[in-house]
């Protein structure tokens, strides 16, 4: 009997631990940080803030969307991709409780063709929309060695930098979470922008998978291209009217590294631990697993965790007693949440999926 390889982010080109052991030069920036002309920049769980005049700081973040691009270029649609890009920076803006103020967009292309430069803009115009700030500039290049993409003239990366502004008295320092807390999931949207690189090469053809772009296959609604390349969902204004609202101890948004992410959390509040029991997948998480079997292969549940974002987009961590209150909140915003775990003193990440229990290591 064969025993179906296991399929792993690390396989298909994300080394995870190579990743996490170059994020270690990150401290060579500290350094840096001796010039800050009006006070002492402040460490937080994913990022920093940094000071701009009495109790005013601004947390300034830039992220990219990876190789979803190149699902735009199989669908030939290029007016969601910008969304994607704002919604990653500023979704991580919002963990510090900052209120997006500005963003800006750096697009390395292989051609600017003035219709494709006006869909990317679109996006990132309907984006910054949804986040309520405005696009003061960005910068396009035509670099076509650097680009060459899979359609002939339409390859591009897209990077996104967000600036926001918070109080610092009223920054989400996660230091204060403590056993029993609820974890409050927010709905995502499907996929995301984290873990493409390994959807792709399961389930298209263009990279190793099972299907065309543009099949059906069972338990999807339309066709696979136009699932994955669903556009991020953006949280800025539901996550900040919680904010305004009652007392968030912490806040992560499920991206990279997915639940694992939640660990940098417990390095701001010692002795803790998560337990996560509440998942929605959207049908396509159960696709790419269950593509991977038919095609010789395995994707574990723990590696599911490890990349995707399995229903969950962002979550807020509040006290028990605000964890009812919260939900209802969200709920007269029409926005889906639940709560899905809480805050234990484990010190580990513990997933309970279909009856099992699964330790993120």
């Amino acid at each position: 009997m064969l025993v179906p390889r296991k399929i792993t982010y690390a396989g298909v080109g994300v080394d995870r631990e190579l990743r996490a052991e170059s994020k270690k030069a990150l401290q060579i920036l500290q350094r840096t940080y001796r010039f800050s002309r009006s006070g002492k920049v402040v460490q937080l769980p994913y990022g920093s803030i940094f000071p701009q005049g009495k109790n005013r700081y601004l947390d300034f973040q830039i992220e990219g969307v990876g190789t979803k691009v190149l699902l735009a270029q199989l669908a030939e649609r290029y007016d969601t991709i910008g969304i994607d890009g704002v919604a990653m920076a500023v979704n991580d803006v919002i963990r510090s409780g900052a209120r997006p103020m500005a963003i800006v967009d750096n697009i390395h292309a292989q051609a600017s063709d003035p219709k494709l430069v006006r869909e990317w803009l679109e996006g990132i115009a309907k984006g910054a929309e949804e986040a309520e700030c405005i696009v003061p500039a960005g910068e396009i290049g035509d670099v076509a060695d650097l680009t060459k993409g899979v359609v002939e003239g339409r390859g591009f990366d897209m990077i996104v930098a967000a600036i926001g502004e918070i109080d610092g008295e009223k920054a989400i320092s996660g230091r204060n979470i403590k056993p029993g807390d609820a974890i409050i999931g927010l709905r995502s949207s499907g996929i995301h922008s984290n873990g493409i690189s390994l959807a792709r090469k399961i389930l298209f053809k263009q990279w190793g998978g099972k299907y065309d772009s543009h099949d059906v296959p069972d338990g999807l609604n339309r066709e696979v291209v136009f699932e994955t390349l669903e556009p991020t969902g953006i949280y800025v204004k539901p996550f900040l009217k919680v904010v305004e609202e009652l007392k968030v101890k912490g806040a992560v948004h499920i991206t990279g590294d997915a639940y694992s992410k939640f660990e940098r959390l417990a390095t701001f509040s010692s002795g803790i631990g998560f337990e996560f029991d509440n998942f929605k997948p959207h049908p396509v998480f159960g696709l790419i697993q269950r593509t991977a079997a038919e095609l010789g292969g395995m994707i574990t549940d723990e590696e599911m965790f490890k990349t995707f974002n399995m229903g969950w987009g962002f979550a807020i961590i509040t006290s028990r007693t605000d964890a009812d209150r919260a939900l209802r909140l969200l709920d007269k915003m029409r926005v889906q949440a639940e709560q899905i775990g809480r805050v234990t003193d484990s010190g580990r990440v513990k997933i309970v999926y279909k009856g099992k229990k699964i330790i993120l290591e």
